[in-house]
């Protein structure tokens, strides 16, 4: 579990990037429906940090991870500049498919609530 400090970096990293993000011009990260970030987690020394995205509708995963390369170093610039620490660290994207996942689990179990009878009803 990571220190307070470091948790708090996190969240900072997180709502930054989140108000950057729809600043971005560039088609590739835009594709989405919805773009939003589930977590950051940030190496002890602030040198990495892994942003961990949501998105919802179809997109083309391969280009939006390279676009959103292609705009980290921007992003890295602006969340120096915004934030106040020794490092500005990294940035590494990696898609998070838990909501997408989660949604579908949602769908099964309703569906079975659907199929299966009722108490005080004869099937």
């Amino acid at each position: 579990m990571p220190s307070n400090h470091i948790q708090r970096i996190n969240d900072d990293i997180r709502r930054t990037l989140a108000s950057l993000l729809r600043e971005v011009k560039d088609p590739r990260v835009q594709q989405g429906d919805l773009l939003s970030i589930v977590r950051t987690e940030t190496t002890g020394d602030l040198r990495y940090c892994t942003v961990y995205l949501s998105v919802l509708g179809n997109v083309n995963e391969k280009e939006l991870k390279k676009g959103l390369k292609s705009c980290s170093g921007w992003l890295r610039h602006e969340l120096g500049t915004s934030l106040s620490l020794r490092y500005t660290p990294e940035l590494i994207f990696e898609l998070d498919h838990s909501i997408e996942h989660g949604a579908h689990i949602n769908d099964i179990i309703r569906h079975l609530d659907d199929a299966s009878p009722r108490d005080g009803e004869n099937g």
